[in-house]
């Protein structure tokens, strides 16, 4: 609790144990295998610069910048998931409790002092959206961009989409229930000495960008990213080489 008895967030922290057994040092296998490479390929870091990364969990990203020379900084609101990144990766960067909304209250970060902010699979797990982003180019020097990798808003909605089979034509398609309405969705609940929720927040795509553009960030690129997995059938092969995974976007700071 704080000085005016109001609940302190702590993200993750009922469920860091189970998230850090599953992700653990080098992050999982959708992690190795396409999130770090899309951010790495799309924010394409130079000797020296910093970045950011909110929403650092247990800090996965940190060895991949500093092998480009970039200077990482992460910062997550979970001081369980802070431990384990120090523990897996103090040498490669800082560390910092903080909140994504409120940047300018964490230590460590000033305002235009970032060349680059990173959200890994993470923006989907703060809210309100406007207030983060807001904050996001607070941090940002001018001509800075932002990388955000999330699950694609459009063919994966928490608890509103699915695979369906169309049998008479041999074709497995993407089932959308709900897509327009913003959601927080309670995810999972994961048993233990304590019990806690994730909490998904989907947004449209039109939001993201959008909330992006009033902070004077402005896309530049976005990529649409497939499974690394093939499927057993050739139905599911193909429906898995047409709907992505993920998708990543670049924004850039600009004067306005």
């Amino acid at each position: 609790m704080d000085k005016n008895n109001k609940r302190t967030p702590s993200g993750w922290d009922p469920v860091a144990d189970w998230y850090d057994g599953w992700v653990g040092k080098d992050g999982s296998d959708h992690h190795r295998n396409l999130a770090i490479p899309a951010v790495i390929e799309l924010l394409k870091a130079q000797p020296g610069e910093q970045v950011l990364d909110i929403g650092a969990g247990q800090g996965v990203l940190a060895p991949h910048i500093t092998q480009t020379g970039g200077r990482y900084t992460g910062i997550d609101v979970s001081p369980k998931l802070l431990e384990m990144a120090r523990k897996h990766h103090d040498k490669h960067g800082h560390f910092f409790r903080g909140d994504a909304r409120k940047l300018s209250t964490v230590k460590g970060i000033k305002p235009k002092s970032f060349d680059a902010v990173v959200f890994l699979l993470s923006i989907e797990d703060i809210d309100p959206l406007a207030e983060v982003i807001e904050s996001t180019a607070w941090a940002l020097v001018d001509g800075g961009r932002v990388v955000i990798l999330m699950r694609h808003p459009c063919f994966r909605v928490p608890r509103q989409s699915g695979w369906g089979m169309d049998d008479t034509r041999h074709l497995q398609y993407r089932r959308i229930d709900s897509y327009l309405s913003p959601l927080s969705v309670p995810m999972k609940t994961y048993p233990g000495e304590k019990q806690g929720a994730t909490i998904s927040f989907h947004r449209p795509l039109s939001q993201y960008i959008n909330e992006l553009a009033i902070s004077g960030l402005f896309v530049e690129t976005m990529r649409e990213i497939i499974t690394y997995k093939e499927g057993d059938s050739s139905a599911e092969r193909r429906a898995n080489q047409e709907f992505p995974l993920f998708m990543a976007l670049r924004a850039r700071k600009m004067n306005v």
